[in-house]
């Protein structure tokens, strides 16, 4: 497995993609990358969100803007993976991406992908080769690529915790205190 998960998404349009792109970097988040580097437009309400989440939630999670991605991938000290509906199959191509023990950079596309993107990859890779979503390609290939360790990460230091429960909502507050809510009642905790 790969020392650390970074993703970059491409091409970020704060009025057009700001839930979208802000979905994605939650799901990279919650499924085990370190880092997420966004191109396009900078949008520092988005960087807001996800430091109000990390400060919430916990975990050492940072997200960064560039001005453009050509650097970022020329400078890239690791392997690059790229999503995309025209690359190898995820299941196939997941087995050679697992043997490596560099850093790891997933590509995330936007809504023209350069083709400087495509050749420089070390594996463009389909979930689908269909069209869909960046968020389920990214969830699907960290599934793929992580097994079962994909849903097992620690996030320390967060001021909020869910502890599961079979019905209703069960969040520890930092300090002690404990809201809770039934499934049919919202509780006053928001995320």
């Amino acid at each position: 497995m790969p020392m650390t998960i970074t993703v970059l998404r491409l091409g970020h349009r704060p009025q057009r993609d700001k839930r979208l792109s802000t979905h994605l970097i939650l799901c990279a988040r919650a499924l085990g990358a370190e880092k997420v580097i966004y191109t396009g437009m900078r949008d520092t309400r988005l960087e807001e969100g996800i430091a109000n989440v990390v400060t919430e939630w916990g975990g050492s999670f940072v997200l960064e803007y560039a001005s453009s991605h050509r650097g970022i991938i020329r400078n890239w000290d690791g392997k690059m993976v790229h999503l995309t509906m025209y690359g190898l199959q995820a299941h196939e191509a997941v087995k050679e991406v697992k043997e490596i023990d560099e850093p790891l950079l997933i590509v995330v596309g936007g809504a023209k992908v350069p083709w400087d993107v495509y050749e420089e990859a070390d594996w463009n890779v389909s979930v689908t080769t269909q069209p869909h979503s960046e968020v389920s390609a990214l969830a699907i290939f960290m599934h793929l690529f992580q097994g079962d360790a994909t849903l097992r990460h620690e996030f320390p230091g967060g001021r909020l915790r869910i502890t599961p429960s079979h019905r209703g909502k069960d969040v520890e507050v930092e300090g002690g205190r404990r809201k809770r809510g039934s499934a049919k009642t919202k509780s006053s905790e928001s995320t």
